[in-house]
């Protein structure tokens, strides 16, 4: 990377991280933080020793089994805060009635823990959760290690572009939605600001990174398009989940629009599917002129057509795959409670799943054949 490449990689960050600032203290100006902390604050706790694994026992006596519930006494030490290395009891509910029931706290296990609010308990604090996001952090911290030593120089530009992205969706466009900000406007800016900011930091001011913006916007823009058009023809409410309504309870007053989340929802997912297609036309016409320099325009662009139609048979199973996964469990439960094909096909939550893979596979089949127009008059042109 030379000096002028370097500088230019450096503006790019800084852009991006003053978008990130200011839209997230544009996107808070109406923004209701909801927190829910009527039980103190959660803390980290690592169990020490196991006081009693029948507690049910000590509190209601011949009574335990007719509450349903086993209760687990131990003792934890504070992991985090003022309270770090000293200890306290703690309570374990294990409710019979769940489907699964909680696994009881055994020593070394690290937890989340919360003021006990059951006043029949003598004890302060009552156990959460497991803290699981250790083993995350780790299986993070292996793969931007791995990332590094196979991409290099690439490697840093593409964990620079998520942490980006990732800053984006969380502190720009999430905090905007809650804040009953104009949904599709907050939508369209995040996604441009994706294309832009990932195509200029891993491949820079280049032929490459314009051939793949132009694409990658154009095939995104049919994708909300399509989603737009549709909605007219498909009268959904957006009411695709449990999710939805308890969202729409949020603010009763002025309520998120629900069915701009679906819009929302498509666009950004199509947006990374339909960048990959684009980049990888762009990058493969480019290294195809690199290796052939005469080779002409017409060429260029009946090769990245062949070079689509293979990405295009994978890419589309690789939308409908990540959607249906993603909600497998509720589409399990409709296809058991629903005999009907007619009427499972027609329900909202499978009609939206449908709409987010065809919607992205639209978008897909469009950035192909731009992608390559581009890239043959970018390409062939030596200025």
């Amino acid at each position: 990377m030379n000096k002028k490449q370097a500088a230019a990689w450096i503006v790019t960050v800084l852009l991006s991280v003053l978008y990130i600032v200011f839209g997230n203290r544009l996107a808070k100006q109406n923004y209701i933080m909801r927190d829910d902390l009527s039980n103190g604050v959660p803390e980290k706790m690592k169990v020490v020793a196991i006081i009693d694994a029948e507690y049910e026992y000590a509190l209601y006596g011949e009574d335990a089994e007719a509450h349903g519930e086993d209760i687990v006494l131990f003792e934890g030490e504070f992991l985090q805060g003022y309270k770090k290395g000293t200890t306290a009891l703690a309570v374990q509910r294990v409710d019979e009635l769940y489907a699964v029931e909680m696994r009881p706290v055994e020593v070394g296990n690290t937890i989340i823990v919360y003021s006990n609010p059951d006043p029949l308990i003598d004890v302060r604090y009552m156990f959460a959760e497991y803290n699981r996001v250790t083993i995350l952090w780790v299986l993070i911290a292996v793969f931007a290690v791995m990332l590094l030593v196979f991409g290099r120089g690439k490697g840093v530009n593409t964990l620079v572009s998520l942490m980006l992205t990732i800053g984006a969706i969380f502190f720009v466009f999430i905090p905007a939605v809650l804040a009953n900000g104009n949904i599709y406007l907050w939508a369209i800016s995040t996604c441009a600001y994706i294309i832009l900011m990932t195509l200029l930091i891993v491949c820079g001011y280049t032929r490459k990174s314009l051939a793949a913006i132009i694409g990658c916007a154009s095939g995104t823009a049919v994708s909300g398009i399509l989603v737009i058009f549709c909605d007219r023809f498909l009268h959904m409410t957006g009411l695709v989940s449990e999710d939805s309504m308890y969202l729409m309870m949020l603010n009763t007053e002025n309520p998120v629009d629900i069915k701009a989340i679906i819009f929302a929802s498509i666009i950004l997912g199509a947006v990374g599917a339909v960048m990959d297609v684009a980049m990888d036309i762009s990058s493969a016409l480019s290294e195809l002129k690199i290796q052939v320099p005469d080779i002409s325009r017409s060429q260029l662009i009946k090769s990245g057509f062949a070079i689509g139609r293979d990405v295009m048979g994978t890419m589309a199973n690789t939308l409908i795959l990540a959607y249906i996964g993603s909600s497998l469990s509720t589409t399990l439960l409709l296809v058991a409670y629903n005999s009907s094909p007619l009427l499972l096909f027609n329900t909202e939550m499978i009609i939206v799943e449908l709409l987010q893979a065809i919607a992205g596979s639209f978008g897909i089949l469009l950035s192909i054949p731009l992608t390559s127009l581009v890239c043959g008059v970018l390409y062939a042109d030596k200025k």
